[in-house]
């Protein structure tokens, strides 16, 4: 459950920040919104589908450069 007075980021905001975070650039502003905004489970299930798009986009570069 959110705390009374929270926003929660949208997903956008949740894929952007994760992203980021992959690349491993952040801007300490951001990043002390995002601790602000973002809730555990959002960062969980973007990091997860995060990283499910980034092995299978490896994995389609390998096949395709292989053939």
């Amino acid at each position: 459950m959110s705390e009374p007075g929270k926003v929660k980021a949208t997903p956008l905001q949740v894929a952007k920040a994760v992203f980021w975070s992959f690349f491993g650039v952040r801007k300490r502003a951001q990043y002390e919104k995002d601790a602000v905004t973002l809730t555990l489970q959002q960062v969980v299930v973007a990091g997860i589908i995060g990283g499910i798009i980034f092995v299978l986009s490896l994995v389609m570069l390998v096949r395709y450069i292989t053939r």
